[in-house]
């Protein structure tokens, strides 16, 4: 392919809109370009990355035996009122009317559709195991579509879905599809985690999500230093350190005057106490029930270990007069001790200490010398908090740290929430009707390419990995008026193509400084620069994107000496 030929807009500004490195870098590479908010046209550049990551992962999909099919994008909404998620979806599903008032929604996944088509041609556990994935264009209408193609509106996924005779061979579909997203990324020369997580509004028993690493990423990644743990921040589990108070050191309550003291931070300044002292009471709305949640004071309540623990659909902060309505106390001076709630969830922390400072359901009052095993009579003591750095690792010990990480890819195993709720059943070999075990797994497509871009890049551009670079080199004709080079550019274009890379010439006539500006804003890994100088030499330059080392390769022989550097430079990669 021929630059000249190909359509790569370039810009050499940064798009006004753009805040993180993949949107800016996709814009200035001709990658992409906005339509509208969260959605984007994907350029004949951008397209060709989109497709090599689509290969990769329709190729791992077959390779354990998912079939390949697309369903419709526009989805009628009687099936999404079956499941239960009409309502539940939230505002990110986009409903729409047709001319006849029949409500639809466009896809943000397709759990209803294919269980309605299983359901309706599944009769038997013979038929048994079915595996299908779909690499299709989804919706999901985003309240702040940013960042580019990692947070849009409308984006590539391929999603697939497992069906099976019981809860043995679903953890088989399971753990195949995992093995194939593992070995996905692992092609894609990605640095990746795969960490248990929630599974959200999916629904499932268990799940784990792939998290390309970068310091950009929106998540961060509960790792243990020692071992091999890793989990979502969310999903991140603690276990009790053994330290419980009996409370035979604590001392008789006391009440104190803490004007204006509405936070933490404001008590620690007027008591002069460290919040590792303190207790903070975190009030909540889960599904119609009023729920305190206690944490040590410098500590995270974990909203969704909250939601967990009651199998809840809602969870929310309670609102201000509610507070004031339970604690009889301005917002700010809650406290668990003679607390009115449906349940008080207590964290393990709070159990390691005789005496705590906490609220005293008082405007302008706190207490002292609290003790949870003695004054919160009836509360539930478990892992309430969100995990932090330095942390014991629940499964050895070691020290929790917290890198960032990009989410491209999630394995939930469903079970029968779907298949029940929709009434899709198989007979059994007893001839008894049972509902099928399901399991579904998404890769965002399009994310990939960005969260690889996040991860890969430098001040000048874009560095692509080999595989899912939209070509892997490209040949920079240093004089294109001349015939010579143009003809040396063309051989050597042939050659590598032989050899069953993508190959992209710059025949352009732009200046050198231009085109070398460009290569390495577009980030083909293999750069050959070729003039007449080369030719008189009889040489050409190799540069390796990654590293940005240079190498003369001979033209005579130059198969050969490709070819070795080649290898080298894969190398660079873990490839």
């Amino acid at each position: 392919m021929y630059w000249s030929r190909f359509y790569i807009p370039t810009l050499k500004e940064d798009p006004a809109d753009a805040d993180v490195v993949s949107h800016s870098l996709m814009t200035r590479a001709g990658m992409i370009r906005k339509l509208t908010s969260g959605i984007y046209t994907y350029m004949p550049y951008g397209w060709r990355s989109i497709n090599k990551v689509a290969d990769i992962v329709r190729e791992e999909m077959n390779r354990v035996k998912s079939n390949e099919m697309v369903m419709p994008t526009v989805q009628p909404a009687e099936l999404w009122q079956q499941s239960g998620r009409w309502k539940a979806y939230g505002k990110e599903l986009l409903r729409f009317s047709d001319r006849h008032e029949r409500d639809y929604c466009l896809g943000p996944t397709h759990e209803e559709v294919i269980t309605d088509i299983v359901r309706g041609e599944v009769r038997s556990y013979r038929q048994l195991p079915i595996s299908m994935y779909q690499i299709q264009t989804k919706f999901r209408d985003e309240i702040r579509p940013r960042f580019g193609l990692m947070r849009g509106r409308e984006f590539i996924m391929k999603d697939a879905y497992t069906f099976d005779k019981d809860d043995e061979g679903a953890d088989t579909s399971y753990w195949d599809m995992f093995h194939a997203y593992e070995k996905s990324f692992s092609r894609m020369a990605l640095r990746f985690k795969s960490v248990a997580a929630d599974s959200g509004s999916i629904g499932g028993s268990f799940s784990h999500e792939f998290m390309v690493l970068a310091d950009t990423g929106e998540d961060s990644v509960a790792a243990c230093k020692k071992c091999s743990y890793a989990a979502n921040i969310e999903r991140a589990e603690l276990k009790p350190s053994g330290k419980v108070a009996d409370g035979s050191k604590a001392a008789a309550i006391e009440e104190v005057h803490t004007p204006g003291a509405h936070s933490i931070e404001e008590l620690t300044a007027m008591l002069g106490a460290s919040a590792e002292d303190m207790l903070k009471t975190m009030l909540f709305v889960v599904d119609g029930k009023k729920v305190a949640v206690v944490v040590r004071g410098d500590r995270e309540v974990n909203d969704i270990k909250v939601k967990n623990h009651f199998d809840a659909t809602e969870v929310e902060l309670m609102p201000g007069e509610m507070v004031e309505a339970v604690t009889g106390a301005a917002v700010g001076f809650a406290g668990p001790v003679g607390l009115k709630v449906d349940a008080i969830l207590v964290d393990y922390e709070a159990m390691e200490k005789d005496c705590w400072i906490a609220g005293a359901n008082k405007t302008d009052k706190h207490v002292k010398n609290v003790n949870i095993k003695r004054d919160v009579p009836g509360a539930i003591v478990k892992d309430m908090r969100e995990i932090a750095e330095g942390d014991v690792c629940p499964e050895c010990g070691g020290e929790i740290e917290l890198p960032r990480g990009i989410e491209v890819g999630h394995v939930f195993k469903l079970g029968t929430k779907y298949s029940a709720a929709m009434n899709a059943k198989f007979l059994d070999e007893n001839g008894k009707e049972q509902f099928f075990v399901m399991g579904c797994y998404g890769i965002g497509i399009t994310r990939v390419v960005a969260a690889s871009i996040e991860q890969n890049h430098d001040e000048k551009g874009i560095i692509f990995p080999p595989p899912i670079a939209p070509f892997e080199v490209l040949i920079v004709n240093l004089d294109p008026t001349s015939q010579d080079a143009a003809d040396a550019a063309a051989k050597l274009h042939d050659s590598i193509e032989a050899m069953g890379l993508d190959v992209l010439v710059d025949d352009r006539d732009e200046r050198p400084g231009v085109k070398f500006n460009d290569a390495d804003l577009v980030g083909i890994p293999m750069q050959l620069h070729l003039g007449s100088k080369n030719l008189a030499s009889k040489t050409i330059e190799a540069k390796d994107r990654r590293t940005g080392e240079k190498t003369s390769l001979p033209l005579d022989g130059f198969e050969q000496a490709f070819a070795d550097w080649k290898k080298k430079v894969y190398q660079g990669w873990n490839m």
